[in-house]
């Protein structure tokens, strides 16, 4: 099955743990995420099987949204309720001033990540030192902020509610760290939910038990995704059957195709995968193929531009 599962990942479970459940649901070895979620989070996790996993790497739209909730007054090693605490703060900071704060971080800003995170440095996992009580240097990050908007907030206990919309690579938990210290406190997440990944959102979700219950009734194909879906902010080609062939084979095709990536598809509105323009000949050739010649990789998809 090549195709997209969207999960609701539960709390407690890693994005490797997800991966790993899916295999043994789906039958398949070849299993990847889009995009790490730490334990402690829960919401919008894609799935992607089979020759699917190809497209991992290679979205067009990456920006991740969130429902994300701070506690002000406190800090921990792992900047989230999950830790220990290293910091403590009697300040009082009022929703005005909170969301005055906010402000500060839309945009393109430099991200430090946390020393508790996947990022390898010096060919060591920041977690592994972390455990370690070791601190190291690292590189900060640039990540973009589109949208910080106040959900709810309980002033007197210091708790706020944030809907986050970022780009992939940004730590919620470290937004939150520095926006404590903006405040002359201390900001510690508690609670975080992805409501969205990409094109995928909140009701494209399964939860495990739900994607189990499939799998036992024969429906499971009812969950899943097709692969173009992630490329549709993308003009589309269709190929007649002689081109296709000469496509996944790795051949350049003859067509005047447009600048910047395109989705292609065969004549009978099979998803063959995405080509882009060759600048030295003008011709289409293949960026990621997501079938093979001769299979039934994808469900025929109607509404391609027939060139």
């Amino acid at each position: 099955m090549n195709s997209i599962f969207v999960v609701d990942k539960p709390e407690g479970f890693t994005s490797f743990d997800v991966v790993a459940k899916m295999r043994g649901i789906l039958g398949l070895r070849r299993v990847g995420h889009g995009g790490t979620l730490d334990p402690m989070a829960t919401g919008v996790l894609p799935v992607f099987a089979g020759r699917a996993t190809r497209v991992c790497d290679i979205q067009p739209d990456t920006t991740k949204e969130y429902v994300a909730e701070i506690q002000l007054g406190y800090r921990t090693d792992t900047l989230d309720r999950t830790g220990r605490i290293t910091a403590q703060s009697d300040k009082k900071v009022t929703a005005g001033q909170f969301e005055a704060a906010l402000r500060n971080y839309l945009g393109e800003i430099r991200q430090m990540p946390p020393m508790y995170s996947a990022v390898q440095v010096g060919g060591k996992r920041l977690y592994e030192l972390a455990r370690q009580g070791k601190q190291v240097e690292r590189p900060a990050r640039r990540v973009t902020i589109f949208a910080l908007e106040l959900l709810s907030c309980d002033e007197a206990a210091g708790r706020y509610t944030v809907r986050v919309r970022c780009s992939a690579g940004t730590y919620v938990r470290t937004l939150f760290d520095d926006l404590g210290e903006t405040l002359g406190t201390y900001g510690t997440l508690t609670a975080l939910r992805r409501t969205a990944a990409g094109v995928f959102r909140e009701g494209d979700c399964f939860t495990l038990a739900q994607l189990q219950q499939l799998k036992e009734q024969g429906r499971l194909s009812e969950a899943a995704q097709p692969v173009d879906r992630v490329f549709l902010s993308l003009p589309a080609l269709r190929l007649n059957e002689r081109d296709a062939a000469r496509f996944l084979n790795g051949a350049q095709v003859r067509l005047n195709a447009t600048d910047g990536p395109v989705r292609v598809y065969g004549a009978d509105g099979l998803f063959l995968g995405t080509g882009k323009k060759d600048p030295s000949t003008g011709l289409l050739r293949v960026d990621k193929a997501l079938c093979e010649r001769g299979t039934d990789a994808r469900e025929k998809t109607d509404g391609t531009d027939s060139l």
